[in-house]
């Protein structure tokens, strides 16, 4: 390949760039240079092309993302101390303020676990498609099919119901920020509707024709969720009452009606593992991004860190900062009273926009994600209609009928909001139940190669001998988490208060495999097929 490595230029957000006439066009094929009829050229490094190779991939994206922007990524989508006010706030029935604080400290430590197999995994083999891919490629040669199959369409249904989700928190955000000046509005379900689907076209935006600033946008939102998380808790600190350390360290109570306390805690952990979900958004951009078996897995672990550090320190200020237990723990937006307990309805709207505007960046995040992952999943054919919706702008080097198709169906789950708050919060409850079943099925295959002593593929960000009781940690995990997720938030159970979330999961599982059998069977080409070494001879390098 004749390139000039001498001469490198820095792009936009630091990332290499190499212009046009450093490439001798005539010796470089489709799969190694993307964007073409652009005046620069955003080249894979020669590890990126090894990882490509192997994984028998063609090049399809520009590779813009470094490791700032991928930080930014995974920590803005992550958004833990933002997600600490407002949604942590649910698990305080079950628990108390000190309940929750010590559940959130032994949710994290054991979430890590998760994230450290996810990473190495990205790491293993740095692709669009995450779990399904990670699933064929180690699950055992009989199964594996079958298993990615359903591990990608949970991990849909899992982004798809998370993305979703994120639309009607900032529509409760809008309601929130009216209300400090009217306290006695409500907002109806059409316009709760209609401010959802505003944000979802607004995102559209930033996906297809902003695309290209992309980067940039995650390295501002890095930004932003660093300064907006000391803006926000300074003036909690100084100007809300506070609570007794008694209360926020030491007084665990149960006011969800169970038997007992270790129960109510154990389901509160849900809410916190919805407080840091999303470790594996960088994953669907893993075709994105320079030096992708390194960056993608250090920018996994070094944002749950950091979320995690902020999470716990917004979480005290929080317990501390928010007023008595009863009338939080009845309030439909908790931190609405914690912003209004610093006595400055402007300073309240202020703290509201300003988390209103870093949970949108994350919403801009989310879409990124959710197009990647379906566009990979058709380019394996494991959709419906994978060629159209696989299909790839080559003016911009981006899916744009992907991330139309997730948006129109995102806006047709908020249409659900129009008949019933009851079914769309069903829906959006499928969210950790999705994504936690991929989680689990990719680590236990990895699990089990590691038992049976198989080899894995080289890992450049590697648990190394701490892999096998990792992973086992983390499959348990996984299954025991996943348990709480199907139980009700308080007892005693009625209609209205039930989680019928896991009742639609099986039910989805149910429609993959018949999908599968009508559909996925005679089309879905599992990515085990490409890789090199796995591959029959005379099978091409993949593209869509």
């Amino acid at each position: 390949m004749a390139v000039n490595t001498t001469i490198h230029q820095l792009g936009e957000g630091g990332f290499r760039k190499n212009s046009a006439d450093d490439v001798d066009r005539k010796n470089l094929s489709a799969q190694e240079v993307v964007g073409s009829e652009d005046e620069s050229i955003w080249l894979p490094t020669s590890r990126d092309m090894q990882d490509m190779k192997r994984l028998g991939k063609k090049q399809e994206f520009k590779r813009n993302f470094g490791f700032l922007a991928t930080l930014g990524f995974v920590s803005i989508f992550q958004a833990t101390w933002e997600y600490v006010l407002v949604s942590l706030s649910a698990g305080l029935a079950n628990g108390g303020f000190a309940g929750l604080f010590w559940t959130f400290i032994g949710t994290v430590i054991c979430y890590a676990a998760i994230v450290a197999s996810l990473a190495e995994m990205a790491s293993m083999a740095p692709t669009s498609g995450g779990q399904y891919h990670w699933v064929s490629e180690f699950a055992p040669p009989t199964w594996q099919k079958t298993l990615s199959y359903a591990s990608g369409w949970m991990s849909t249904l899992g982004w798809l119901a998370n993305v979703t989700s994120t639309a009607f928190i900032l529509a409760t955000q809008i309601s929130a920020i009216v209300e400090v000046r009217q306290p006695d509005f409500d907002f109806t379900n059409w316009q709760y509707t209609l401010i959802m689907i505003a944000f979802i076209v607004i995102t559209i935006g930033f996906n297809t024709w902003g695309a290209n600033t992309l980067p940039a946008i995650q390295i501002g939102s890095l930004i932003g969720h660093t300064i907006g998380f000391v803006v926000t808790i300074v003036p909690l600190w100084v100007l809300c009452p506070r609570n007794s350390a008694q209360d926020v360290f030491l007084n665990v109570v149960n006011l969800g009606g169970w038997s007992n306390t270790g129960t109510a805690c154990l389901v509160s952990q849900v809410s916190v593992l919805y407080c840091n979900l999303g470790s594996d958004s960088i994953v669907h951009i893993a075709e994105e991004t320079e030096d992708a078996s390194l960056v993608v897995p250090r920018s996994m672990w070094w944002a749950y860190v950091g979320n995690i550090f902020t999470g716990i320190i917004m979480l005290i200020t929080m317990l501390f900062c928010m007023g008595p237990l009863d009338a939080a723990s009845n309030s439909d937006s908790p931190y609405l009273l914690l912003f209004n307990n610093t006595g400055s309805p402007a300073l309240s709207i202020v703290l509201n926009v300003i988390l209103l505007l870093l949970i949108y960046a994350g919403n801009i995040t989310g879409l990124a994600a959710l197009s990647r992952e379906v566009w990979a999943f058709a380019r394996d054919r494991g959709l419906p209609f994978s060629d159209w919706i696989g299909h790839m702008n080559r003016r911009w080097d981006i899916p744009f009928k992907s991330i139309y198709l997730v948006s129109i169906i995102m806006g047709l789950l908020c249409l659900i909001q129009l008949g019933s708050t009851l079914a769309f919060n069903i829906i959006v409850s499928l969210g950790l139940l999705g994504l936690l079943s991929t989680y689990m099925i990719s680590i236990g295959c990895v699990l089990l190669r590691r038992i049976k002593g198989q080899e894995l593929p080289h890992a450049r960000w590697s648990l190394g001998k701490l892999g096998l009781p990792i992973n086992a940690f983390a499959f348990f995990y996984s299954g025991f988490a996943l348990v709480f997720c199907c139980f009700p938030v308080s007892l005693p159970v009625t209609v209205s208060s039930a989680n019928w979330g896991p009742l639609i999961w099986v039910a989805v599982i149910g429609l993959s495999f018949l999908v599968y059998q009508i559909h996925g069977k005679t089309h879905y080409t599992p990515p085990v097929d490409f890789v090199e070494g796995r591959k029959a001879p005379g099978v091409a390098m993949q593209s869509t």
